[in-house]
């Protein structure tokens, strides 16, 4: 018989269903045709944006307090209220009414607030459940090995998703595999555009099943208090918790320091992830390529894993933020040229990053934090993400209502899509200059913080 720590991560449960959560949560397959699918429903441009701001506002607002729930009331009870909000959310999106602007718009600012409750409600619970699960029953050693095998499912889940959900949107497509089937179906754009989210809807119920076969560890909820708690005491005990893990980062350095590096990556990369779409039109790519480019970029999920294991193994911190800054840099500086089709080569290097962050933080970030709190330091990591991501929006709206105004100033016509364009492309060369401010300034802090000890 195998001694514990000589025990594969694999063989625990815990860690199988923390991989099987990650995959399912995230198989959106309507990810692809996000933006086309709201406006397809009736939404306006406008509402789409009001939209996604109030989902970003759930997420900074119930983030750090879901982390504390979950390290009070137990991460396995919040990851089992996040698959139950998906599954609400997508039932939501699947029946959403057409024809009515102000229905419509009531019923996605639910789904959205829904969507970004569950988010928060996951973020931190799940990586804290199977962390904690494989340091008691297997080697904390191997945890390396599960963000890897974790991100290399996921990446190959998201291939498939991203692959199906573009496709079975396109109401041609989708008329021709019916005739070749014999069916007598006539289907339209009405039609096809629930496909996505029932097929996304389908793998919300299998995230609740998941979640359901979880079981909690022992040291994340003392049993005996547990049951002593009453709903008001969890809510205080949850209160004073997100306090010290807050407390607890501020005072130290490299917890501090990791988080903000992290942040810094990923709220510029993310925004050009939203924007992705009008960059891949203007480098000459057809709209319906954009599914399948989602789809191979996740392809780097086979591959960066393994590189960034090994560079955690072997690489000091600092070096690994050297090496993802340059290829940082060199993605958002090649994007400024927009060079048709070969612009995609730039924009894998932000993908890249983007993989490599989620790991470096990850391993790094749950070496130094105790297992008490995990969750909630997790927790906050969320909170700063998506309120970096938040401003840097706003920031972004003001920049090209600024360059929009500007053109308006020279032009007697009305904006066209020629202008709108141009201020775009425009925006895009204002990324390089604001990264190098900001990792400087990074650079300048980290030193500040850490001149006692190398990073």
């Amino acid at each position: 018989m195998k001694i514990k720590s000589e025990q594969s991560p694999f063989a625990i449960s815990n860690v199988r269903l923390f991989i099987g959560f990650r995959i399912c949560f995230n198989a959106r397959f309507y990810y692809p045709v996000f933006t086309i699918l709201f406006l397809d429903l009736g939404l306006t441009i406008e509402q789409f944006a009001l939209l996604n701001t109030a989902w970003a506002a759930s997420i900074v607002l119930l983030e750090v307090p879901s982390g504390a729930l979950a390290d009070t009331v137990g991460r396995r009870n919040l990851l089992v209220a996040s698959s139950v909000l998906m599954v609400v959310e997508m039932a939501l999106l699947c029946f959403a009414p057409r024809g009515n602007s102000g229905q419509l718009f009531a019923v996605l600012l639910i789904n959205r607030i829904l969507s970004g409750a569950a988010e928060a409600s996951a973020s931190g619970a799940d990586e804290a459940l199977a962390y904690d699960t494989l340091q008691i029953e297997g080697n904390i050693a191997d945890w390396p090995k599960v963000l890897e095998r974790q991100m290399r499912l996921k990446a190959v889940v998201s291939m498939i998703v991203m692959s199906i959900g573009a496709a079975v949107y396109d109401p041609a497509l989708m008329q021709q595999i019916v005739n070749l089937c014999g069916l007598k179906i006539a289907l339209t754009q009405d039609v096809t555009l629930r496909f996505p989210v029932f097929l996304t809807l389908l793998m919300a119920v299998l995230t609740l099943i998941i979640t359901l076969r979880m079981k909690e560890t022992p040291n994340a909820v003392n049993s005996a208090d547990y049951h002593d708690l009453t709903r008001i005491h969890a809510v205080f005990q949850a209160l004073r918790l997100t306090l010290k893990a807050g407390v607890w980062i501020l005072k130290t350095p490299m917890a501090l320091v990791l988080i903000l590096s992290g942040l810094l990556f990923d709220h510029i990369i993310r925004m050009h992830l939203t924007l992705n779409s009008q960059y891949f039109r203007l480098i000459d790519l057809p709209v319906a390529s954009f599914g399948l480019i989602s789809a191979g970029m996740s392809v780097l999920g086979l591959f960066i894993p393994r590189l960034a294991r090994y560079l955690a193994e072997n690489r000091s911190p600092s070096f690994n933020m050297y090496l993802m800054a340059a290829l940082t840099i060199s993605g958002l500086v090649g994007m400024t040229f927009f060079i048709p089709i070969l612009g995609l080569i730039p924009m894998s290097f932000l993908y890249a990053v983007m993989l490599l962050s989620v790991f470096f933080l990850s391993y790094y970030l749950n070496r130094i934090t105790d297992s008490k709190q995990r969750a909630t330091v997790l927790s906050f990591k969320g909170l700063f993400y998506n309120l970096a991501y938040g401003l840097m929006g706003i920031m972004y709206s003001l920049l090209i209502a600024h360059l929009r105004s500007q053109k308006s100033v020279s032009e007697t016509l009305p904006i066209d899509k020629a202008v709108e364009n141009t201020v775009f492309i425009e925006s895009v060369g204002w990324f390089p200059g604001y990264f190098l401010v900001l990792f400087t300034l990074l650079l300048v802090f980290s030193w500040w913080k850490l001149r006692k000890r190398s990073i």
